[in-house]
């Protein structure tokens, strides 16, 4: 079975290795990104994505946003124009839902299967291979590629038809914000109230109160640690496409809204390319102190 993977930049590039390690023969291609480091680990580089799609019999794509998505998938020299009929397309990207079946729609009058499969975990379980994985679209197709993305996260589960794993990814990605804000606005409180943020966190990590989001951030806050695991900028894109999806629900998301001020805060004091644990830094700069140990 050949593979062909598309997009390989903070997160596509440790998912490829991950498939490489585990066997998969692999054509790789990034637009904007070089990928040297990946065929010298024994994939095949390709000339394009209509190449790339040729030689393969599952697609993943790891992009952006939708539009990147589009054009890899629908654009010029695209996947629609190299795949043939049967392939199945594993978008992995964080887009809007409705972006998703259009482009599902697109691919299916050409005989082509398409999944959207958005991931939660950053790069440190992109690395690790431990990303959660949500999928939206045929439950066929989905038992086909289930072992492949075994390979990739440690845990991949179908939520329903095509769309509903980006769905389920703006769901992760509102909670995973508010969370961060929740910590951050704690954190900054005890800090400022003379307690030991480092000793706070230790206190209550095991409690009602501990979380995944926590249990990754507070470290890194604690050490003024900002490199991006996922960026801030890309949070602010999963919160627009969770706002337009709701909006056009008639859902109201306040605190969806709310934090999405929070990050626009951030990216206009330039942290935009921040880890989005840099929240903290838009609570700091409002109560004149930092969390750091």
């Amino acid at each position: 079975m050949n593979i062909g993977f598309i997009g390989l930049g903070i997160m596509g590039r440790p998912m490829a290795k991950n498939l490489l390690k585990a066997g998969y023969t692999l054509v790789v291609y990034d637009k904007f990104a070089k990928f040297d480091d990946l065929v010298a680990l024994g994939a095949k580089g390709g000339v394009s994505n209509k190449d790339v799609a040729a030689q393969s019999d599952i697609i993943i794509t790891m992009l952006p946003n939708s539009p990147h998505v589009k054009d890899a998938v629908l654009g010029q020299d695209g996947v629609v124009d190299g795949a043939k009929a049967g392939t199945i397309l594993v978008d992995m990207s964080s887009i809007a839902p409705g972006a998703t079946q259009e482009i599902c729609a697109a691919l299916k009058a050409k005989g082509i299967v398409m999944l959207d499969a958005p991931v939660s975990g950053g790069e440190p379980k992109a690395i690790e291979g431990t990303l959660a994985i949500m999928v939206g679209g045929d439950a066929n197709a989905f038992e086909t590629v289930k072992p492949i993305l075994e390979k990739m996260g440690s845990s991949a589960v179908r939520v329903g038809d095509i769309g509903a794993g980006n769905v389920t990814k703006l769901a992760n990605q509102i909670i995973v914000a508010l969370n961060i804000a929740a910590v951050s606005e704690a954190f900054v409180l005890a800090t400022k109230a003379g307690a030991n943020p480092e000793s706070v966190f230790n206190a209550i990590k095991g409690g009602l109160a501990g979380s995944t989001v926590m249990n990754a951030k507070i470290p890194m806050i604690l050490d003024g640690n900002f490199k991006p695991g996922f960026r801030v900028e890309l949070h602010i894109k999963d919160l627009q496409n969770a706002l337009d999806t709701a909006h056009a629900l008639n859902v109201p998301v306040p605190l969806t809204a709310n934090i999405m001020e929070t990050l626009q805060a951030l990216k206009s004091d330039d942290m935009g390319a921040n880890d989005h644990s840099a929240i903290v830094r838009y609570y700091e700069k409002l109560a004149k102190v930092e969390v750091r140990k």
